[in-house]
């Protein structure tokens, strides 16, 4: 690490100041240009404990940047990982007020639920898929707080990886008797489809994110508890989203789910 403790608590003290007042700011690496990885985690960790402290509670995890397409869009590529609080959780067909955002974007993702933990090193497609209770459609509205979302993978990890709102809904599939990897998306917005994507546009296979993430938990001596909702990235490209809009995922065999902008 090459920030000490009390650098880490003011960056995550500005990053998180950010997000609950909705206001951007420039990416923290302009200021800090040598952090690395760790101080990245370190900073998204204490942002975590920041929120659990207030009385907050985590209720899932992320992968983020997970498909070539979303790679491409953030010119990265390199999966990141971060968490999702208790007040990120919108009801399926519930409201989102674009006030409390700063710019923000939607994107279909397949959700996972546990039923066993997961550990690395080690976790593999396989090991994901025995440990799933069953899939979920999940709309996630990613919201950087970088001005006009320009930022490096060292300074996204340390804002969460971007996370503010998200919603599952649909129909709960079994990931062992689903094609993970052609299961189709679309993404309509106001009634017209946006975007496009199938399964395995997240790494091949979206539950080679979970298991990237179970990998990197396990090198940090963590594990991924039993009956933990897991994002594992977006499908598609991340669509912007404005006051008045309505969005829909449907996905094939598992139902839709919806959310609008106000």
């Amino acid at each position: 690490m090459k920030l000490d403790s009390q650098t880490i608590a003011k960056l995550a003290q500005h990053l998180e100041a950010c997000e609950l007042e909705a206001r951007d700011t420039t990416k923290i690496t302009d200021e800090y240009p040598d952090m690395d990885w760790d101080d990245a985690y370190a900073i998204q960790d204490e942002i975590r404990r920041r929120k659990v402290s207030r009385g907050n509670r985590i209720v899932g995890l992320k992968a983020g940047l997970t498909s070539h397409a979303k790679m491409k869009q953030m010119g990265v590529e390199t999966p990141v990982f971060g968490f999702l609080a208790d007040y990120f959780s919108v009801p399926e067909g519930g409201s989102i007020k674009t006030s409390e955002l700063i710019h923000p974007k939607v994107e279909p993702e397949i959700a996972f639920v546990t039923k066993a933990p997961l550990r690395g090193p080690g976790c593999h497609v396989g090991s994901v898929l025995a440990a799933t209770d069953f899939v979920i459609p999940a709309i996630e509205v990613i919201d950087s707080r970088y001005r006009d979302f320009k930022f490096d993978l060292k300074s996204v990890v340390a804002d969460n990886c971007s996370s503010s709102r998200f919603v599952v809904g649909g129909a709960m599939g079994d990931a062992s008797a689903l094609d993970l990897r052609t299961l189709g998306v679309v993404l309509e917005k106001n009634g017209v489809p946006v975007a496009f994507g199938a399964g395995a546009a997240v790494l091949g296979h979206p539950a080679s994110a979970i298991a990237m993430l179970a990998n990197v938990l396990g090198a940090r001596g963590e594990e991924i508890p039993a009956g933990t909702l897991i994002l594992s990235g977006g499908i598609t490209e991340a669509v912007a989203v404005a006051p008045g809009d309505a969005v829909t995922l449907k996905a094939q065999g598992l139902g839709s789910v919806s959310i609008r902008f106000e």
